[in-house]
């Protein structure tokens, strides 16, 4: 099976340099498994890697989209696999790098998305409960992890079952769940309150170093908080500032407790759906990766 490196962790945990330093000691490249750093112009407050750090070794899947572009996990499993083959057919490295768990597992394992179908104009005229009914009939099971009032995912399984005559809930269950590659995932964390202090600190620099200004730029070119790439954290909390409905000071103080948040789901996610290999300490971290090469 094809070697894939795998570098995961919360947001400000070191990821980049030490996926870096890999790509530079085992002939390697970086794939980015970052849902907000495909964009262009979102340099600042997705943290993507600096221009010194960027040419320090090849990295994929960064400034690959407009702002104004929607991005799915579907479209980053078929692009991130496809690197992984062409990296290794070069006698490289592939390393993932990144804090969306939900890309990486899906390019990792036999994770399989499916085509949908365009919503049928009919479902308009069918209302939450008569959605129900009918799935009730073509895929129960479907329905234990669905809400009544979730009228998306209603439709969704509903348009799904009509295209593949085969019900969401079997499509999933027909999934191994394995690994495609001989994957090492390698978890970088340190003691909660000092990751903190570490995203505290570098929110406070995205600001000095003109996140604001950033954002402003992009409004100015058309982009709104309504589009994906101004959904992310550092990004979105900006839009009360912009509303003059908060002051900065309070927006940032959001940022940072958003970004806390975030770093307890990231490492529940890991910890839930990724078969992950801790460490605080990079130097340990290393020589298991060298082990593992």
């Amino acid at each position: 099976m094809q070697k894939v490196l795998t570098i995961v962790g919360p947001t400000a945990v070191g990821k980049t340099s030490f996926g870096i330093k890999c790509a530079k000691a085992f002939n390697g490249e970086v794939i980015s498994g970052d849902s907000i750093q495909i964009y262009k112009g979102l340099d600042i407050g997705s943290g993507k890697a600096t221009k010194q750090e960027l040419s320090e070794c090849k990295h994929h899947l960064i400034d690959i989209k407009e702002p104004d572009d929607n991005y799915s996990v579907k479209q980053f499993q078929d692009k991130a696999r496809q690197l992984i083959e062409d990296i290794a057919s070069q006698n490289k490295l592939p390393i993932i790098v990144g804090g969306t768990g939900l890309y990486i597992k899906a390019c990792l394992y036999d994770f399989e998305f499916f085509d949908e179908a365009e919503e049928d104009d009919q479902f308009n005229e069918l209302t939450n409960q008569e959605i129900y009914n009918i799935l009730m009939e073509k895929d129960p099971k479907a329905l234990e992890k669905i809400h009544i009032n979730n009228r998306k995912r209603l439709v969704r399984a509903l348009n799904i079952y009509n295209k593949h005559q085969i019900g969401i809930s079997k499509i999933k269950d027909a999934q191994e769940h394995k690994f495609l590659y001989d994957s090492l995932i390698i978890g970088l964390t340190c003691p909660r309150d000092d990751l903190y202090k570490r995203i505290d600190t570098r929110v406070d620099a995205m600001i000095r170093d003109g996140l604001i200004e950033e954002i402003q730029t992009l409004l100015d070119k058309g982009i709104t908080f309504e589009n994906q790439s101004m959904s992310g954290i550092g990004y979105k909390e900006f839009k009360a500032y912009f509303d003059k409905e908060k002051s900065l000071e309070e927006c940032i103080n959001d940022v940072k407790t958003n970004s806390h948040h975030f770093a307890k789901r990231q490492y529940t996610y890991f910890k839930n759906q990724l078969n992950v290999e801790w460490y605080e300490n990079t130097t340990e971290a290393y020589k298991r990766v060298e082990q593992w090469i």
